[in-house]
């Protein structure tokens, strides 16, 4: 019995965003309780790789942040090479809506927190935390909509979602990128080549082309280029299609799926929103980094996507999906405005000091939480209301 319910649970659409949840308020409790000192400490703890004192020594919760989530972004960049060959993103009319909303989910929460943080050139590096969408926790929440919510609504909401997170996969590699050690980088167009063979080839293992991307990720770490974008240039690499007509790039993103979304990105949930509310004063909570991330997540994610989409439309370069209505739009962009993973992946490029991350953490789980609750709300409740009203008349 309880067997079957947890292959119930592990089924569920929603499953994914559950646990990340779970990850979260876990995270919480550890920071808030007898354990905090212990949930820090192991954190903290130094974790190295060397070899004839060559080599990697960082705290665990770099490990996590640079090394777990480089197989997140892995796993994006497959997403993204499949829809782009073959998916939501191969016909451009398809992408024009979606992609308005999320350029608009993107520029505006930037610019609401931009507004915040103008006279604060310490907190203003992290302009780019809002700009984000957890795709997991999004589509998480919709799925407990159920059926209110019609099928289109979530091709819509997954399009934009994947073409927010090649936003904020550009925004790391230009504006999140440390001093550049020119030799790394150079060393590590080695195993790119080696990637670009591969592809050309058609080849079917995979198992040579993680291993050229495991040794891309060290030398684009060691060059102060983020990491983590060595992982979407591997996915890239693998083939769509090998030489026997099989797929290498399906057979992986299917095999790698649960472990990113059922592992990896609670393991990171936990190890980045364990906030510390112990001495925290309402002028911390108003100050401006914590508030200009939470407005814009919350306003900003609202006016953007539902703002940019009305103008697609009403300019006729195109319409809303069939059986979607203004209500369900409205609802996707606030769900747009949970950022969790990714903002928080985000705060972490932008600030070293634990005082302004605790902060980030406040205006992130706060901007998120009542973007969530109040898409859930909307799409559960207020979408469908007038199309009920029409069938009882």
């Amino acid at each position: 019995m309880l067997l079957r319910a947890i292959d119930r649970f592990f089924k569920h659409e929603a499953s994914g965003g559950l646990l990340l949840m779970l990850s979260a308020v876990l995270a919480m409790v550890m920071a808030n309780s007898a354990l905090a000192p212990y949930y820090e400490a192991s954190l903290n703890a130094k974790v190295a790789v060397t070899f004839n004192g060559e080599g990697l020594a960082k705290p665990l919760i770099l490990w996590i942040n640079d090394g777990l989530m480089a197989i997140f972004f892995f796993l994006i960049g497959l997403e993204l090479k499949r829809e782009i060959l073959e998916g939501k993103l191969k016909n451009p009319r398809d992408v024009v809506l979606p992609g308005a909303a999320a350029v608009g989910g993107m520029i505006i929460p930037a610019m609401i927190f931009a507004a915040f943080n103008w006279n604060e050139p310490e907190t203003l590096v992290g302009w780019a935390i809002p700009a984000a969408t957890d795709i997991a926790f999004a589509l998480g929440i919709l799925a407990l909509v159920g059926a209110r919510a019609p099928a289109p609504l979530k091709v819509f909401l997954l399009t934009l979602a994947i073409l927010d997170d090649l936003g904020a996969i550009l925004i790391i590699a230009l504006f999140y990128t440390a001093d550049l050690k020119v030799d790394y980088l150079l060393l590590a167009l080695l195993p790119l080549i080696g990637l670009i063979w591969l592809n050309l080839k058609g080849t079917h293992r995979v198992a040579p082309a993680i291993l050229l991307g495991t040794i891309m990720w060290f030398f684009v770490l060691k060059s102060g280029v983020h990491a983590t974008l060595a992982g979407v240039i591997t996915a890239f690499l693998i083939p769509l299609t090998d030489k026997w007509g099989k797929s290498p790039l399906h057979a992986l993103e299917h095999a790698l799926t649960p472990y990113v979304l059922y592992l990896i990105v609670p393991i990171f949930a936990f190890a980045n929103a364990g906030v510390a509310l112990a001495g925290i004063e309402m002028k911390e909570l108003l100050a401006p980094l914590p508030l200009g991330i939470a407005a814009g997540l919350i306003v900003g994610k609202q006016v953007g996507v539902l703002g940019l989409t009305w103008m697609i439309v009403q300019a006729k370069f195109a319409q809303l999906p069939h059986g979607v209505n203004w209500r369900h739009i409205y609802g996707v962009a606030c769900l747009a405005g949970v950022g969790f993973t990714m903002s928080l992946f985000i705060g972490g490029l932008s600030f070293a000091d634990p005082d302004l991350m605790n902060q980030v953490r406040i205006g992130v789980l706060g901007g998120s939480v009542v973007s969530g609750v109040l898409g859930f709300v909307v799409l559960r409740y207020l979408a469908n209301v007038s199309q009920r009203q029409q069938d009882v008349a």
